[in-house]
């Protein structure tokens, strides 16, 4: 753990109080890696997962820079979803209020009322921009927004505004910046279709990864529960009830699955928060709000959310299934174990899902594996047979690896009975052949003694 404080960045005094006041003591890996470099006004490149403390890492040195006096848009910062924005915007507040002079900060999001915001823009232009690519630059073209001025530009959660096609638009929204402009992109990894953008923008920024072994939480625990053909809903219905979970994240790979799952659980009495992209904006934002007033215990989302919801109290994460992209998985964990906080996250997967598992264990994270008996969750040792299992396979001469391989790709009904029963015959033919060479053995002992014997005469 770092022995750095805020202190040490020399930054103004009222920053270190806002800082304590939500019981930040010391700097994470990336704050302690970037928040030097950008207070120098390097442009910076900083790759960590979810968790790790992105947003003060830019918000703090940016807060630093910006001059209260001038009126006018000094740094602009674009997240590729609205509770991203909404996220950041209230982290941004939270350091304002302390502020001797506070700043203008505008928050634009899509889905909300684009009129007002012109009319309020003709009156006074802000200081700290923070909204949806989309939005931000709908007001830059409406000539409205008057980004011009600005010297900073944050590309926060990088391959999701990739993932999600929102860098044209943010490429837009940066060919607007003078030629001095210092560039920080944040993101949990850097994919090669990102790298022209950052190489047209950024000359030589110092690009600062942070492990993302080093920022899974020591503080979760990751239980793994095998389904085994369970009825999912009934088994989620029961993992939220055991305990009494402060707050309950559910995680959903579709709306569609969120939409089942919460209907699900509101028929068996529980009061559920449904966050999704479908969703209409005043109405996530609601919900959003009404679960950081704890007016809900039990919260089913889908991965668009996972980025978003940054609330204290998490106490468990269930995951209905294991994310398409492995990536979220980290980010979805990180909802828990936070400020000090213990919390568990429980991975749902069915037993073809076993390659997805050996790809996160492969990733740092450590699992648990439990089974749910008699109404208690017990450790349990499948994973020690799965792991039997995969040393077989390499153990498997290559014609019978070539044999898999053909049959797997056959994917024909009835072809994992065909590979079990191929893996046994070969199994039984080699002790076979064991036995077939120890039977020979005995017998040219047998041979070599009768002729010292008949010789000894």
């Amino acid at each position: 753990m770092s022995k750095k404080t805020f202190q040490d960045f020399k930054l103004p005094p009222y920053l270190i109080k806002a800082v304590q006041a939500i019981n930040f003591h010391q700097p994470t890996a990336i704050q302690e890696r970037v928040i030097p470099d950008i207070l120098n006004g390097q442009s910076v490149v900083g790759q960590s997962a979810t968790g790790s403390g992105k947003t003060h890492a830019f918000l703090l040195p940016i807060f630093a820079k910006i001059d209260p006096e001038n009126q006018s848009v000094q740094a602009v910062i674009t997240t590729p979803s609205r509770e991203l924005a909404y996220q950041i915007y209230a982290a941004a507040k939270q350091l304002n209020k302390f502020a001797p002079t506070p700043l203008t900060i505008h928050n634009y999001v899509g889905g909300t009322d684009k009129q007002h915001q012109v009319d309020q823009l003709a009156r006074k232009q802000p200081q700290l921009v923070i909204g949806t690519p989309g939005r931000v630059l709908d007001l830059v073209k409406s000539q409205a927004l008057d980004i011009h001025t600005a010297t900073m530009f944050v590309v926060d959660e990088a391959d999701m505004t990739l993932d999600m096609g929102f860098l044209a638009p943010v490429d837009q929204i940066a060919s607007n910046f003078p030629d001095d402009l210092q560039m920080m992109v944040f993101s949990a990894t850097i994919p090669q279709k990102l790298r022209p953008f950052l190489k047209k923008y950024m000359a030589n920024p110092l690009v600062e990864e942070i492990p993302t072994q080093a920022v899974i939480n020591p503080d979760v625990e990751n239980w793994l529960l095998s389904t085994k053909g369970q009825d999912k809903n009934q088994l989620i219905y029961r993992l939220l009830t055991m305990g009494e979970p402060y707050l309950a994240l559910v995680f959903a790979n579709t709306k569609e699955r969120v939409e089942e799952l919460t209907h699900y659980l509101e028929k068996q009495g529980l009061k559920v928060a449904m966050i999704h992209g479908g969703l209409e904006a005043r109405q996530r934002k609601r919900t959003m709000r009404q679960i950081r007033n704890l007016e809900y215990q039990y919260v089913v989302a889908t991965d668009l959310a996972a980025r978003g919801i940054d609330i204290d109290g998490v106490s468990l994460v269930i995951n209905d299934d294991i994310p398409t992209d492995l990536e979220y998985f980290v980010h979805r964990v990180g909802r828990t174990g936070r400020n000090g906080m213990s919390g568990t996250a429980i991975t749902l997967y069915a037993p073809a899902e076993d390659e997805l598992i050996a790809k996160l264990e492969e990733r740092g994270i450590k699992f648990i594996p439990k089974e749910l008996k008699h109404g208690r969750l017990v450790t349990t040792h499948d994973r020690n047979r799965r792991q039997n299992y995969r040393r077989k396979q390499e153990a498997l001469d290559p014609t019978m690896k070539g044999f898999v391989k053909k049959t797997k790709k056959t994917v024909k009904p009835g072809y994992k009975k065909r590979i079990k029963r191929a893996i046994k015959e070969d199994e039984q033919q080699k002790r076979r052949l064991e036995v077939r060479h120890k039977i020979r053995k005995a017998k040219r002992a047998r041979q070599r003694q009768h002729r010292r014997e008949r010789n000894g005469r």
